[in-house]
């Protein structure tokens, strides 16, 4: 039922951009294991073996922390439509953050995302892919619809870039586990 690629193919290219959410794993050796759900049009596929992921302000900057010490990084994408489908993404991430030369190409890859959703994105990760596979998914369950929500983008807006600054400042420069996350103290 596995199956293992080097590469995105076309049309697992094209299960991704259908998908509406996606999982993150990430861990050092000494660290918890992070998995976190993505959503909300935050990810792009830049080439078979390369895609850029816009992390969204959250209760928790788990990722950037793990990644600043151990590049690996597993992303899942499961169907839940009637089609069902597994695929796992594993490889080396780096962070791009606000005042790195690479962030105005890399943010730019979002325009479609609405301003203030953009404004709320912490880093993006640039994820080289060494390994894609693929499993059954018979067990996921089949849901009819989702939807994005948003409560992001409306809380992003009611905090502002200085609001948004100072949560990063207060909520997001170290993990649960008391790793640097790479947000800086001050104004990015």
């Amino acid at each position: 039922m596995a199956r293992r690629y080097p590469s995105l193919t076309p049309d697992l290219m094209e299960f991704i951009a259908a998908q509406p959410v996606f999982f993150v794993a990430t861990a050092t050796a000494q660290s918890r294991i992070n998995l976190s759900p993505k959503g909300l049009d935050s990810l792009r596929v830049l080439d078979p073996n390369r895609i850029a992921w816009m992390n969204l302000t959250g209760s928790g900057n788990e990722t950037a922390a793990h990644v600043r010490r151990a590049s690996r990084m597993t992303i899942m994408f499961c169907s839940f439509g009637k089609e069902p489908l597994i695929l796992r993404l594993y490889g080396a991430a780096t962070a791009v953050h606000h005042g790195d030369a690479a962030w105005a190409q890399q943010v730019g890859l979002f325009g479609a995302l609405p301003d203030d959703v953009r404004t709320g994105a912490r880093q993006i990760f640039d994820m080289r892919i060494d390994l894609v596979q693929t499993s059954c998914g018979f067990g996921v369950p089949y849901c009819e619809s989702m939807q994005p929500r948003s409560r992001l983008a409306d809380w992003i807006r009611s905090k502002g870039v200085s609001g948004i600054r100072r949560y990063w400042r207060e909520k997001n420069r170290f993990s649960i586990d008391g790793e640097e996350t790479g947000i800086p103290d001050g104004e990015p």
